[in-house]
């Protein structure tokens, strides 16, 4: 059975300012900001600017009018389409002043948490079924045994926890980098979202890969119909941490200039995939950062906490891959272990896969295979390390064997010779240095 995955279900454009569910003097603020800052005055730039259809941004302004906090300037030239001008009043820029002190945050309007969370449900990690030949094709550089997939492919479609654990060099990072290609279809990210007044702003362009929309045509009789601007479309995020990682960087960023927060790495993967690579590299012990994560992998939630100290509830899903070098054994103990849905050892390749490796690699490099050589790697280097191959070996090996001959201005070429000099690189003696 060959189960296919429905598009993602967009977010729909609000169609008034009772279904914004955001107080309204809030609004009314990042209306008046916006104005000021960005010194815009016809509806369709200003609803441009904050991310609204037009009609609900005219709603906002007719009513800040009759707060006589805006005034009409008259009917434009043809360029505007002949809108209406506005223009902020003394009062009004007052009142942009006053609430940029209270916040800088101005722009497109925050989606409120929850009606975030409705969103979240339409575009699901755990709703994605993904095929065989969707993770072989995304593994298609990597050579990786059958019993591999077999235990990766329920993994990935069950979007629960992951450990990769395994000899260092064998491909963990490249076969989460694949995952994450195998996911392959895309999600809406809100610009910002609120909760309790707070602007948390959660989109950022190191993170998420924007999807190009077409432009609309304007002479077209029926326009698409368009999602919630406050959101961007975007690929599914895949948010990439190693030895850096700390536990404060799950955790809100307050910017005390802006007075606005800024999402965590956790949430900012929401729809995605989290990645902690080298797990047991980091300052904090692997346990501690495997038990911040309990809750959200036990209950599809994560707990915030704002400057007030007031927690609050935000929907976690992501799917969370742990990389390490270790046993799990020796960083775990058994509770946490328990939470962590599949562990997966990934092994060296044996022989057989070593050597496809090895000729996949000298293809791509221009790198002339040589019967002779490869007898020597195999027969004379590898048993003095009771054969263990990597998946990194044939790139270094090869990449060496390259670099030599470029320096001893030679075609490029593989000789017993140079495997040995590309081999005494790979491995240092273990010799006492006297000092």
């Amino acid at each position: 059975m060959n189960m296919q995955n429905s598009p993602v279900t967009a977010p729909p454009a609000p169609k008034g300012l009772e279904q914004m569910q955001l107080p309204i003097v809030m609004m009314r603020d990042i209306l008046l900001k916006t104005i000021f800052r960005k010194n815009v005055n016809i509806v369709s730039e200003v609803a441009e600017a904050i991310c609204l259809p037009m009609p609900v941004t005219q709603e906002l302004i007719d009513m800040a009018r009759e707060q006589k906090l805006l005034e009409a300037t008259g009917t434009l030239n043809a360029n505007s389409g002949n809108e209406m001008g506005y223009q902020l009043t003394d009062a009004g820029k007052a009142r942009a002043q006053d609430a940029l002190s209270q916040s800088e945050y101005f722009g497109a309007m925050p989606v409120p948490l929850v009606v975030y969370r409705e969103q979240i449900e339409r575009q699901s990690i755990r709703n994605i079924m993904v095929t065989r030949d969707q993770l072989t094709s995304a593994m298609g550089h990597l050579v990786l045994p059958n019993s591999l997939l077999d235990h990766l492919g329920p993994a990935v479609s069950a979007g629960r926890s992951i450990l990769m654990y395994g000899p260092p060099g064998n491909g963990k990072s490249s076969i989460s980098n694949g995952i994450r290609d195998a996911l392959g279809d895309h999600v809406y990210v809100p610009r910002a979202i609120e909760y309790a007044g707070q602007v948390i702003t959660v989109y950022d362009p190191i993170v998420h890969t924007l999807i190009e929309e077409a432009p609309e045509d304007p002479n077209a009789i029926r326009r698409p119909k368009r999602f919630d601007s406050r959101y961007v479309k975007c690929e599914r995020p895949t948010v990439i941490t190693g030895g850096e990682l700390s536990l404060d960087m799950l955790d809100l960023v307050y910017n005390p200039t802006a007075r606005t927060y800024q999402a965590p790495l956790q949430l900012k993967s929401t729809g995605g995939i989290f990645i902690v690579d080298d797990l047991g590299r980091q300052a904090e012990p692997p346990q501690s950062l495997v038990n911040r994560w309990i809750v959200p992998l036990e209950e599809n939630k994560d707990i915030l906490a704002l400057q007030s100290g007031e927690k609050f509830e935000v929907p976690f899903d992501t799917l969370v891959i742990f990389s390490t070098n270790f046993h799990p054994n020796e960083i775990f103990d058994q509770a946490a272990l328990r939470r962590i849905f599949f562990k997966i050892k990934i092994d060296g390749p044996n022989q057989e896969n070593f050597l496809k490796i090895f000729a996949m690699v000298a293809r791509k490099r221009g790198m002339p295979l040589d019967e002779t050589a490869l007898v020597h790697l195999l027969k004379v280097k590898y048993p003095t390390i009771d054969n263990t191959y990597a998946n990194y070996q044939p790139i270094f090996l090869i990449d060496q064997m390259i670099a030599i001959c470029e320096f001893e201005g030679i075609p490029y070429q593989m000789s017993p010779d140079l495997i040995d000099r590309a081999w005494a690189n790979m491995f240092v003696k273990d010799e006492h240095i006297v000092k």
